[in-house]
Order: C-alpha cells, then sequence, then structure tokens
C-alpha cells in the first residue's frame, strides 16, 4: 500500500516540471489550424461532434438568414420535454419508466406495453447473490460515483455472456443495468457512511410494485417513509437529466468507446468516469456550496444590495472558490433559457413549502434573476446567460435530504438510460455511417396521453 500512500516529495514535483517544460501546447494553433478544445469552441460553446436520433438540444431560431438565440428546447426522440413532464404531471404518475422506454424503443408505449415494460425492469432490480457483501461492503470509496464504476466493471464477472455485443445481448445489459443502479448507487452510500463515517448501517430491500423514484427513497431513509410530492419531484428530476443529446461529455465518451467494440460494462464506465467531472455531472454540488458560503457571508437574503455585492465578489474571485464563477448560471447551448430548469422551477416552491424552505427559495429567485444581470455588467460576454437546471436540482436534492455524495449518482441513475440508447444507436449504426455532426434528425412529435395510445 506504500505506492498508493506516498506522499508529493520534491523529486515527483521536479518531475512533474521537466512534464510541464515539454507538454505545454502553443494555444495559438487551436485558432490557427481551427481546432476545437474538447466539445467546446474557445468561447465555450458547444461544438457539433456526430449524429444521433435520441434526444435534440434546441436553442436557437433562423430569423432573416441568421441564427439568434431564442427560448431553449429539449427533445426526447421528438417529443418535448415539457409535454412529456406536463402530460405525468397531468395524469398525477411516475414517468421515469415510459421515458426509458420512448428513448430506447423511440415511441411511446401503449399501456400494455408500458405495464410489461416496468414489469420487466422490477424483475431485473437485484444484485448478485452476496454482491452487496463482497463488492459493495468491501472497501468503500469515499467518492461513491468511483464506488459505482467499480461496481459495474465487477458485474462483468457476474455476466455468463459479458462480451457478446449482438444487440439482444448489449439490451439486456443495458436494461439491467438501468434497473439496478439505483441499488449500486445508495447501497454504495450507506457502505460509505457505516465504514467511513462510522454511521448505522442499513440496506433495505427495493419493492417490485414501486417506481424508480420511489424505491431510491425508500432505500435511502432508515424509516423507509416518503412523501408523494418528494417522490414525484424526484422522478421529474430523473427524468429531466437522463438524456440530453449526444454532445455532451459522457455521452459522447459512450459513443467513442463503443466504436471500439468494446463491452457494455467498460462502456459505461467510461461514461461514469466522465459524468464524475466537476464541470460536467458534478456541478449542481457547487451551486449548493455557493449558495452556503453565500448564506454565512450575505447577513439579510433579502437585502438585493448585499446579494449583488456577494455575486460580484464571486466573478471578481473574491468569494467562495474564488474560481470568478457565479455555479448554476449558462450552458454551452442554452442562452435564453434551460428548459429542465423551466420545468423544475415550477414544483420547487412546492416543495419549499413542504418542507419549510421558503426562505431559501426566495434566496434562490433573486440570484435567478439578479446573477444574469451582475454577469452582463461585469462580464463580456458571446450570448445570454440564464439559469441551467443545475441550478435547481441541487437545490430540489437538498430539500429531499439527499446527502451531497450522492448527488452526481442520481445524475447517473437517470443518464444510463441515455447513455444506453446511444450504446444500441452506436451499433445498429456501426460501419453504416460516419458522423460528422451531432444533430438530431427526426422531426417533432406531438405528445398522446397514455389512455390515448
Amino acid at each position: 500500500m506504500a505506492g498508493f500512500n506516498m506522499k508529493v516529495t520534491p523529486e515527483i514535483e521536479q518531475l512533474t516540471e521537466a512534464c510541464k517544460d515539454h507538454t505545454t501546447m502553443d494555444l495559438s494553433l487551436y485558432g490557427k489550424y481551427d481546432v476545437k478544445r474538447g466539445l467546446r469552441d474557445i468561447n465555450g460553446k458547444g461544438v457539433l461532434a456526430g449524429l444521433t436520433q435520441v434526444s435534440n438540444v434546441q436553442a436557437v431560431k433562423v430569423v432573416d438568414g441568421k441564427e439568434v438565440p431564442c427560448a431553449g428546447s429539449l427533445y426526447y426522440r421528438g417529443y418535448n420535454i415539457k409535454d412529456l413532464t406536463n402530460g405525468f404531471v397531468k395524469d398525477n404518475r411516475f414517468g421515469f419508466e415510459e421515458t426509458t422506454y420512448l428513448l430506447l424503443f423511440g415511441t411511446l408505449p401503449n399501456e400494455k406495453q408500458l405495464e410489461d415494460f416496468k414489469e420487466l425492469l422490477a424483475n431485473q432490480r437485484s444484485l448478485p447473490r452476496n454482491f452487496v457483501r463482497d463488492v459493495i461492503m468491501k472497501a468503500p470509496g469515499r467518492d461513491i460515483m468511483n464506488a459505482l464504476s467499480r461496481s459495474v466493471l465487477t458485474l462483468y464477472s457476474y455476466d455468463n455472456n459479458p462480451d457478446d455485443i449482438s444487440l439482444p445481448n448489449v439490451l439486456r445489459q443495458c436494461l439491467n443495468l438501468i434497473s439496478i443502479f439505483p441499488l449500486l448507487s445508495v447501497y454504495g452510500y450507506q457502505a460509505y457512511n457505516h465504514y467511513v463515517r462510522g454511521k448505522s448501517l442499513y440496506i433495505h430491500n427495493p419493492k417490485k410494485e414501486l417506481s424508480t423514484a420511489e424505491n431510491i427513497l425508500r432505500m435511502l431513509r432508515p424509516d423507509k417513509k416518503y412523501t408523494d410530492l418528494e417522490a414525484k419531484i424526484l422522478d421529474l428530476a430523473l427524468i429531466l437529466h437522463m438524456e440530453h443529446g449526444g454532445g455532451n461529455n459522457s455521452t459522447f465518451t459512450t459513443h467513442v468507446v463503443s466504436s471500439s467494440g468494446t463491452d457494455t460494462y467498460s462502456a459505461i464506465a467510461a461514461a461514469l468516469g466522465s459524468l464524475k467531472g466537476p464541470k460536467h455531472g458534478g456541478a449542481n454540488i457547487k451551486v449548493i456550496q455557493m449558495f452556503q458560503d453565500m448564506k454565512k457571508e450575505v447577513k439579510d437574503w433579502e437585502d438585493e444590495d448585499e446579494v449583488r455585492a456577494y455575486l460580484k465578489r464571486l466573478l471578481h474571485k473574491e468569494a467562495f472558490d474564488k474560481r470568478g464563477l457565479i455555479y448554476g448560471m449558462g450552458h454551452a447551448i442554452y442562452s435564453v433559457s434551460d428548459p429542465r430548469a423551466e420545468v423544475l422551477r415550477g414544483f420547487v416552491e412546492s416543495l419549499a413549502k413542504e418542507k419549510g424552505r421558503m426562505k431559501d427559495y426566495r434566496l434562490y429567485s433573486m440570484v435567478e434573476w439578479m446573477a444574469p444581470e451582475v454577469i452582463a455588467e461585469e462580464r463580456r460576454i458571446y450570448k445570454g446567460v440564464s439559469a441551467n437546471v443545475d441550478f435547481y436540482s441541487g437545490f430540489v436534492y437538498s430539500m429531499l435530504d439527499l446527502p451531497l455524495e450522492l448527488y452526481t449518482p442520481m445524475f447517473a441513475v437517470a443518464r444510463i438510460v441515455g447513455w444506453s440508447a446511444h450504446r444500441m444507436e452506436e451499433l445498429i449504426n456501426t460501419d453504416k455511417i460516419i458522423r460528422p455532426a451531432y444533430k438530431n434528425v427526426l422531426p417533432a412529435a406531438e405528445y398522446v396521453p397514455l389512455k390515448e395510445r
């Protein structure tokens, strides 16, 4: 174990400098050869990197032959995310499983198809015998994302046919992972909470008749209790995080790694490694931590001048982590609005009332409208800035009493659906096309209520 715990010695620091001396790039070459830095251009704007029919992100419209910013839209297989979520809310039902069906198979299920699919997922919602004891409980990680990745890679050894990348076998593997990601995440946290933090250990089995969101809350809480509003809002949050086009980092990783012909477990583990990064899946944690600091520094949370002064200090690198960022503001694609944030915002107030967090809600609301003004005053920006989904999702998770350690794993519980759809898409189209740009090619579809299908 000595090598793992070796300190950074002067020799290591000297070798690091040698590495930097011979690795530093002339940044002007990126402009000279028009090379994109990852999945964003020099201004931080998202770039196109392939084709997909799974979902589409829209933030501009063409007026007089020119692209101009517009209210953001997100489409799952052609269906507007607002129409989908409004349908679930109107019917007062959970939508995670139905949206999973849509993303994987391209159409909304009828009642019989949905019930059969929910039963299929429920029957897969169990781990191999002694897996919790032998894998999850042993060497629990301080970061649940790493523990989740380890569990996924270990599941390879429990699969009788892990390397077969025929479509039926890959779909089987994906459906199994979708079903058990909540268990792997929550049990991974419970192991960490017990062995690292010295707290009581709770391992609750899921119930087949419950939705994904209900089971997450049931498994997480010592008393297994939750309200219907809590479960419904968690369900919405999972749906909104389920998919976001092919150009986001973890989904792009899924396509790239899948194109090599590797197994499903390796591809998903790679996507998890990408999602773990604070610039991708960990952003809502930074929002929560920023607000925690804000509430310590700002004496009167309702004083607009005091809040504005704090936001300026953030931009001047004088507050919080001194990175010069107001977390939860801005997006690589959206400028006028993020549709996911708009959907969440509509339910945050109801949850805040139930939880007695209205003072926090008013502070969030103030920062949401004030931050774009402050940014416009202090910075030269190439496009509009608005609240993104991370701005409200962290607040939602905190009101649901989810520990910070589970914020990014909850993102993974949702995004495994999108990754699975993209992995299937990549394998189906392997050797048929070369993807020059991630651009949706599906026409818009009109949402039809479940009872009318």
